[in-house]
């Protein structure tokens, strides 16, 4: 078992994984560390699909268009829940509030989904397992991935995990430097432009001479061509195929 310093700051993401499978032991570690996720409310406003049979997960692949998904052990797609809850009302016969058609409804179902797969990366990167989130499966087609999950309404995709035994072991990316990141008391009140700048030439060099593909990316011209492909996603209609109509 790796220690909790190698599991956080060594972490990477992995791509490519061996053929080998999870044992039961490991399963049931990720499962164990996903249950006792800190929640909103201790709501536990989120379920997790555990997929191994390969035929969904080629439909999966197919439909979302990141290949890891068909190559590793399994896929575990995050989703806020608040199905479970309204079922539980429904047989007490406690009148459920529409908290899911507001924002902060959305917002805590979402980071409630988003913890349990930080529990699972950390499980993972302990167990010396390889994983890697995919956000994609919330943006390509919400409706086409809850017929094949079967996912009932007031359920939607947060985020995937491809979960495996590591084939490969990339370089650790950089990340922005802590004057970036870290606030003390408030947001910082001087010019960040420096900073960003440096992180963006930081990040230029390492695309070039990271092992394996190189490129000439930067930063920040690169996620804003993310952000502009984006706005294509259609995730207001998305939420309220879902079940989630926020209204306020």
């Amino acid at each position: 078992m790796k220690s909790v310093e190698e599991s956080l700051l060594e972490r990477v993401s992995c791509r490519r994984y061996e053929r080998e499978a999870l044992t039961d032991e490991q399963v049931q570690f990720i499962y164990d560390a996903i249950r006792n996720t800190p929640t909103s409310y201790n709501g536990q406003q989120f379920s997790v699909v555990d997929v191994t049979d390969p035929n969904i997960k080629l439909e999966l692949e197919a439909l979302i268009g990141q290949k890891q998904i068909k190559t590793c052990n399994r896929f575990m797609v995050f989703c806020m829940d608040y199905n479970v809850i309204m079922q539980g009302a429904k047989a007490k016969g406690v009148e459920m509030p529409e908290f899911y058609d507001t924002v902060d409804g959305v917002t805590v179902g979402m980071i409630d989904a988003a913890l349990a797969m930080m529990s699972a990366i950390v499980a993972v990167e302990a167990l010396g397992l390889g994983c890697c989130p995919i956000g994609y499966a919330r943006t390509k087609d919400q409706e086409a991935i809850a017929r094949i999950l079967k996912l009932p309404q007031h359920v939607m995709v947060v985020c995937g995990l491809a979960i495996g035994v590591p084939r490969e072991h990339n370089d650790l990316k950089p990340k922005r430097q802590q004057t970036l990141v870290i606030h003390r008391n408030e947001y910082r009140q001087d010019d960040i432009t420096h900073d960003v700048l440096a992180y963006d030439q930081e990040v230029t060099a390492y695309n070039e001479s990271r092992s394996g593909a190189t490129t000439d990316n930067d930063w920040i011209a690169h996620i804003i061509s993310y952000y502009d492909a984006a706005m294509q996603y259609r995730m207001l209609e998305a939420l309220r195929e879902r079940g989630f109509d926020c209204k306020r």
